[in-house]
Order: C-alpha cells, then sequence, then structure tokens
C-alpha cells in the first residue's frame, strides 16, 4: 500500500476500479459482524477505540501520500471538512447502536437510505435539482423502510430503527458538506471524524464513568475495525471510484448490504424477519433501478459506519 500511497495520482484500470470498489464493499459489510462479536463494550467505549485506530490509520496513509499533516489538509478544507467530521461521528455511533439493539439486516438497509436523503438535502441546502425517477424511489424507498420497521413496537426496537435513520442521516450530512466546499477528497474528513470522536467519546466515557480499559476482545476487535473495516474500506472505495461511473458505484456499495447479514448468518445464526426480507428485496429494487436510470456521473463520496 504504501509505494502507491507515495503517489496519488496513479492510474487504475475499470476492472481494478470494480475489484477495488467491491473489496470495499465486503470490508464494510463486516461491521455488524464485529459488532456481534463484542462481548461487553458500550457504544462509546467501541467508538472510542475504533477511531483510534482509524484515527492513526489515516494519519499514516495521508502522510505518506501527500507528505504533509492531515491536520494541515483538514484545516485547508476550512468549516465543511469540520461539519463532516462531526456528521460523520453521529453517524458511527448511530450505526454503532442500532446494530447492538436490532438485527443487523434491518440496520445496514436503513443505512442504505442515506443517497435518498442526500438527494433531498441536496435539493434544500445546495439547490441541486432531484431527477423525478429518484423522487419516486424515494417515495418506494420509504414505504419499503415503512414495511421493514412495521410490528417492531419494543422501546429498544423504535430506538435502534431511528438510530440507523439517524446514521444514514449524518451520512448525508457528511455528503453534503463535501459538496457544499466543493472537496474532491474525502479522507482528511473521515481523518478529522476520528479526532473529534476521540475527544467526544472519551468525554462521555468521564462523564458516564464508563472504564477506558476493554478486554483484549473487545478492544482488539474495535481497534481491528477502525484499521480494516473503515479505514481501509474508505482507500479502496476512494481509489476505485476515480474509475467507475455513478451506477456501478452504487450497484457494487450494495455488497455491504447483502453480504452483512449473510455473515452474521453464517457465524452466528441470525436471521432476518420475513417484513425485513420483503422491504429489504424492495429497497435494494429501487437503489437498483436509481441508479441504472441515473446520469453516468461519479458521485461525491459517501462514508460508511
Amino acid at each position: 500500500m504504501s509505494s502507491i500511497a507515495y503517489n496519488p495520482n496513479f492510474e487504475i484500470s475499470h476492472r481494478i476500479g470494480l475489484v477495488f470498489v467491491f473489496s470495499a464493499g465486503v470490508l464494510w459489510s463486516t461491521v455488524g459482524l464485529g459488532i456481534r462479536l463484542i462481548e461487553e463494550a458500550g457504544v462509546w467505549q467501541i467508538l472510542l477505540y475504533r477511531s483510534v485506530a482509524l484515527s492513526l490509520f489515516l494519519y499514516v496513509v495521508l502522510r505518506l501520500r501527500n507528505g504533509e499533516s492531515p491536520f494541515t489538509q483538514a484545516r485547508r478544507s476550512g468549516l465543511p471538512a469540520a461539519i463532516a467530521g462531526l456528521a460523520l461521528v453521529a453517524a458511527y455511533a448511530g450505526g454503532i447502536y442500532s446494530i447492538q439493539v436490532i438485527p443487523v439486516a434491518n440496520a445496514l438497509l436503513l443505512f442504505a437510505t442515506a443517497p435518498f436523503m442526500t438527494a433531498i438535502l441536496g435539493r434544500f441546502v445546495l439547490q441541486e435539482q432531484v431527477r423525478p425517477a429518484t423522487w419516486i424511489a424515494i417515495v418506494v424507498a420509504m414505504v419499503a423502510v415503512a414495511i421493514m420497521v412495521s410490528g417492531q413496537t419494543s422501546a429498544g426496537a423504535v430506538d435502534g430503527n431511528f438510530s440507523a435513520l439517524g446514521s444514514a442521516f449524518g451520512f448525508s450530512v457528511f455528503t453534503v458538506a463535501l459538496r457544499w466546499g466543493k472537496s474532491g477528497e474525502m479522507l482528511p474528513a473521515v481523518f478529522l471524524s476520528g479526532v473529534f470522536a476521540i475527544i467526544i467519546t472519551s468525554a462521555i466515557c468521564l462523564f458516564l464513568g464508563l472504564s477506558f480499559v476493554l478486554s483484549l476482545r473487545d478492544s482488539g476487535i474495535s481497534m481491528g475495525m477502525g484499521v480494516f473495516q473503515v479505514g481501509a474500506g474508505l482507500i479502496l472505495y476512494t481509489w476505485g471510484s476515480r474509475t467507475l461511473p455513478a451506477a456501478e458505484l452504487t450497484l457494487l456499495s450494495l455488497a455491504e448490504v447483502v453480504l452483512g447479514p449473510f455473515w452474521v448468518w453464517l457465524f452466528l445464526g441470525e436471521d432476518a424477519s420475513f417484513r425485513t426480507l420483503i422491504g429489504g428485496a424492495l429497497l435494494l429494487a429501487t437503489i437498483t433501478g436509481n441508479a441504472l436510470t441515473g446520469r453516468q456521473r461519479k458521485p461525491p463520496p459517501i462514508g460508511r459506519t
């Protein structure tokens, strides 16, 4: 990786781009399994350890790639990068909590509504036009979400569903903030999100009296997710997205949604409910249709939980 990192303008083929983006989706899909394997740590402790590992990893990568401090790169991006970073902290926290309290399939499918939220937010904040087909897709997606969450009346399920949707909204704010700042580079903002998360989660842990010392298992899984699941996934996505149009990026990113429930079923035996399967199939079909009817342009980067 380091030999590539020294040259930010290296060229890759379309085929390699496909492999990179699909690999990013595979790495992102492991988030549910990783969080399910954690035994005792809570959302703030997981996020703290994951953010430490993510920040250190991205610091090294960005330093090698550009030869300057990631703090300098983030500062150059200004207020939009700061807003994007804070939005990602909220997205991370909501994502981790939702996976802890609702089925992984539900959480990942609700995360997948982020592009539609981005379209709405971009329309009102940036005055970006939304295609009629996308408005139709948004309505259908709302129906799909309603099907998935119907019948879930327990307090934990309701909180988890809202947290998952809040996580998707955080990703949308992140994306719109980068568009507002006209930033073609998301990694400095992601690095900043890790730094913000360390500060915020440390303060919350102190306030709540949560231990900063986790078991070897929980700390190892949390830090491993920071490096491999978030950090390496974002780098692969960044490299691969340079060669692919929007439709291909959207479709390949569905690997995260499809494989995430598969991993927890394979290793932990967790099944999805009938409503989740029906609503999820409708949502995936909607995302696919919107991608295939969209213009062949590169979308802005979208972060992950």
